[in-house]
């Protein structure tokens, strides 16, 4: 008689073995079929099963029969009938039996319809795979040794990792970082709850994936099983299918650096940039402070990415690189600093992640809006910086959101991106709607580093933290109050002035003063402009598409579409490319050249009379203002130039 210790070792021992030996089995189901289409089908199945990753094939232990059936939906490839059985369209046998399905074109993702077949027979794996209770060969091993120790005394490390593997479920469409990865994050104070809609609508392999996580897990299996390129399209989601199914043997080498586009305003430079996360020294969370105006009263989260200048190492210097520094804002078009109130809560603006650099955030925002700027370095390694970088590409290309000010803000949509390119715990459930409260959670978690803030004058001089032009606006408006009685105390007060009530203290003024109001209508030319451009979107956004709104609206919508279709590639670049997916490759690279530089000169070409076009469709009272602060300026710089030349100066241009 064998001991019973003894007869549970071997019966454990017989379990290892045949779990080991277990793998997936495809059975072709050869039932009316003739001898040619039975050798494609099994040759189709074969190939398959070469391609699948070893531990896909380890886990899914079981026989799945496969058949060709003609009662599948017209356009469906196949469909997953039971645990144990996938059903392929018999429409497509008579192009596979006879070969020409490996060069027939379908339109599709794969390209050729025995590529797509192929991936049909692993989406419906993957399906198997992913719906039901099923265990890693390691896995495996720790359960049934869990089990053994049932009834026994083991030891409290080995006993705390069989509780928390009591209940565990192996699958991918319910892992939070798949979803985080996938574009089904978490909802801003749900806590945990996720979005029902993806919009990584851009970009997309197959717009099938959106459908809902299972679909998403099944259609990237089959890029990563049968595209080399999938590696460098979505590097996040290959590294995620790779930790658990293997890194693939037939993956190509991807570039060190990322295509995005830069939406400067700078209409004489190539938009096309390249980023190479290893110039990145540091990622800062930049934060615009708030104002007195409603949709900025809780000021505005981006984050700002360090890079070093080509040719100097990593270090504190590149932060004084600043004509490299990139900035990641999510906005709805390039320029938005002040949106409606009611369209931002009900959804109406797209939500983008532009890629800016860092000088024109700096002058929206300290001299036009007059608010300062706060950028607070992220502690993070420095695979966490590549990563991140990494994500934030491909967002800039592939997402396409809604902007809400209370549920999908700058500061939720910040928040997600840090999710997303980090995996963090930390990040996990940090939750706030307002772009303070993040950075206030993300100090208080040890991720950022706020005390660079302490002392402002170093602050200033190391470049983290820009202050607003109002200090400096106001002490020009003291030296005209010093000089001239003028009844305002407040800069904001003399600017809130029509122009034309401005122009009647020029003749009064000394040289010094005349400077003072020259600096002054120069800040009041820039702040209407923007008055104008947040006028016209809204003008555009409120009646494009209502019949019963005014003719000349509707008329004025449609002129202002043609200009925004000119430049609107920076807000959406995805639409230079009609093929590939995910970060775009080197064989798009010439494409997207040539698209960059022909948009560039039409908007170089468009400048000139660009101006009068647009302020054709503004407001009688906005365009007069416009041209009464041209004006005030024409007069107060002849105004300078003859108090210049009387004072004995030389003469100025």
């Amino acid at each position: 008689m064998i001991p019973r210790g003894r007869r549970a070792l071997a019966a454990l021992g017989l379990l290892v073995a045949a779990g080991a030996q277990a793998d997936l089995r495809l059975e072709l189901l050869p039932d009316g079929l003739a001898p040619a289409q039975r050798q494609a089908s099994q040759q189709l199945l074969d190939d398959v099963r070469q391609a699948l990753p070893p531990l896909f094939v380890q886990a899914l232990d079981r026989r799945v029969e496969v058949q060709w059936r003609d009662d599948l939906p017209g356009n469906g490839m196949g469909q997953a009938l039971r645990p144990g059985a996938i059903a392929l369209n018999r429409k497509y046998l008579a192009a596979l039996a006879d070969g020409s399905a490996a060069t027939l074109k379908t339109g599709r993702s794969h390209g050729t319809l025995r590529r797509e077949l192929q991936a049909t027979v692993v989406h419906e794996l993957t399906h198997l795979y992913d719906r039901g209770r099923l265990w890693l060969p390691a896995e495996a091993r720790l359960i049934q040794r869990c089990t053994r120790q049932q009834g026994s005394i083991g030891r409290i490390g080995e006993g705390a990792e069989c509780r928390g593997q009591a209940n565990r479920r192996f699958t991918l469409s319910d892992d939070p970082r798949l979803l985080d990865l996938a574009g089904w994050p978490q909802l801003a104070g749900k806590r945990g709850q996720r979005e029902h809609d993806n919009r990584f609508v851009l970009r997309s392999p197959d717009r099938y994936e959106l459908s809902n996580p299972r679909e998403f897990v099944a259609v990237n299996m089959e890029y990563f099983v049968l595209d080399p390129s999938y590696a460098c399209r979505r590097p996040a989601l290959y590294r995620y299918y790779a930790a658990r199914f293997g890194e693939r043997p037939q993956r190509q080498a991807c570039e060190q650096s990322f295509a995005y586009l830069n939406a400067g305003r700078d209409f004489g430079r190539q938009p096309l940039g390249r980023l190479d996360p290893e110039r990145v020294y540091e990622v800062d969370y930049l934060l615009a402070e708030a104002n007195d105006q409603w949709v900025s009263r809780w000021g505005h989260a981006m984050l700002r990415l360090v890079v070093c200048a080509p040719g100097r190492p990593r270090g504190p210097d590149c932060r004084l690189d600043l004509d490299q520094h990139l900035v990641l804002s999510y906005r709805a078009f390039v320029g938005d600093l002040q949106l409606s109130s009611w369209d931002g809560l009900t959804g109406s603006y797209p939500s983008r992640l532009f890629v800016l650099p860092l000088s024109q955030v700096i002058e929206e925002y300290t001299k036009i809006e007059l608010r300062s700027l706060a950028s607070i370095p992220l502690k993070l390694s420095r695979q966490q910086i590549d990563e991140l970088v990494e994500r934030a590409m491909q967002v800039h290309w592939g997402y396409d959101g809604n902007y809400y000010f209370i549920s999908n803000n700058c500061a939720v949509e910040t928040l997600k991106l840090l999710r997303s390119g980090i995996p963090d715990p930390r990040l996990q459930d940090l939750d706030s709607i307002t772009p303070n409260g993040v950075v206030q959670i993300l100090e208080n978690r040890g991720l950022a580093n706020a005390s660079v803030l302490d002392d402002s004058k170093r602050a200033l001089r190391l470049g983290y933290r820009f202050d607003s032009f109002r200090d400096r606006y106001q002490a020009m408006f003291e030296v005209l109050r010093q000089r001239l009685d003028i009844p305002q105390s407040k800069v904001e007060d003399w600017l809130a002035l029509p122009a034309s009530e401005r122009r009647v203290w020029f003749d009064k003024a000394d040289l010094r003063a005349s400077a003072a109001m020259l600096l002054l209508e120069q800040a009041s030319l820039r702040r209407q402009l923007q008055l104008a451009q947040d006028e016209l979107k809204r003008l555009y956004l409120g009646h494009r598409d209502d019949a019963r709104a005014d003719p000349k609206l509707v008329a004025a919508g449609k002129t202002l579409q043609q200009i925004l279709d000119d430049s609107g590639f920076l807000s959406q670049p995805a639409e230079l490319l009609d093929s590939g997916y995910g970060l775009p490759q080197p064989g798009e690279s010439t494409r997207l050249e040539q698209q960059t530089q022909a948009r560039q000169a039409r908007l170089r070409q468009l400048s000139d009379n660009l101006d009068q076009e647009v302020r054709a469709l503004l407001e009688p009272e906005r365009r007069e203002e416009l041209q009464a602060l041209e004006a005030n300026l024409k007069q107060l710089g002849a105004h300078l130039r003859a108090l210049h030349k009387a004072a004995g100066g030389f003469e100025l241009p």
